[in-house]
């Protein structure tokens, strides 16, 4: 018996672990935002006072710390010297925490879209973590915990069999550039709901009078004749 409860015990544990998780990492995420929205706030506040571009027409934008990064949006000269950025903060990252190969390996990391993609995302969580903020006193706690979770995440999903300094591509098949794999999703539409049956026999007496009942003619009711 003691067995049986030792089990549920340590499942109700688990399950605990993960909600504490969750509702760390909605905590975390709300603090980003919150900081992201006050500085884009004075940033807007400040430009209204001047036009933010000298005569030349040059525009000088600065990033907000913490604002999301997507790869593919970003012109080439800008991708450039995010790249630049973001390489030197996984290795600062990589040796800070003592991050090992089979975690993430360390020959092709940046070979695999799944690992950057988690990497960019503790890159600029990191970064609004530890900004300057009125809120952002547990944001660093809570971005352990965030960083924790991705690197077993990277390890178990996104690397494949990657190991012992090895880069080995993933067997699986491509999804884009199949023009007929493409052709046949989107022949499979979904049809449209077929319409509603028509309402005319609920609303057969709008004309006036009601309906006779089947069987009768009109004029035709229950009145016996008058007898002599």
């Amino acid at each position: 018996m003691a067995n049986g409860f030792d089990d549920l015990f340590q499942q109700l544990a688990t399950i605990n672990e993960e909600i504490v998780s969750l509702n760390a990492e909605l905590v975390l995420q709300a603090e980003r935002l919150k900081i992201i929205e006050e500085e884009r706030a004075e940033g807007g506040s400040a430009g209204g006072d001047s036009s933010g571009a000298d005569e030349g027409g040059e525009e000088e934008e600065e990033r907000v710390a913490g604002a999301p990064v997507c790869w593919d949006d970003l012109e080439e000269g800008e991708r450039a010297a995010r790249w630049a950025e973001f390489v030197a903060w996984v290795i600062w990252m990589a040796d800070r925490y003592e991050v090992t190969n089979d975690q993430i390996p360390r020959q092709c990391w940046w070979q695999h879209g799944a690992v950057v993609e988690e990497l960019t995302a503790l890159w600029t969580s990191h970064q609004s973590a530890y900004a300057q903020g009125e809120d952002a006193g547990s944001a660093p706690y809570l971005w352990q915990d965030a960083l924790a979770r991705a690197i077993e995440r990277i390890g178990r999903l996104w690397v494949g069999t990657c190991r012992n300094g090895q880069h080995r591509d993933r067997h699986r098949e491509q999804w884009d550039g199949d023009e007929k794999y493409l052709a046949e999703i989107l022949a499979a539409a979904p049809a449209p709901a077929p319409a509603e049956e028509s309402t005319t026999a609920k609303s057969g007496g709008e004309g006036g009078g009601s309906a006779d009942p089947p069987g009768e003619e009109p004029g035709d009711d229950d009145t016996p004749p008058d007898s002599e």
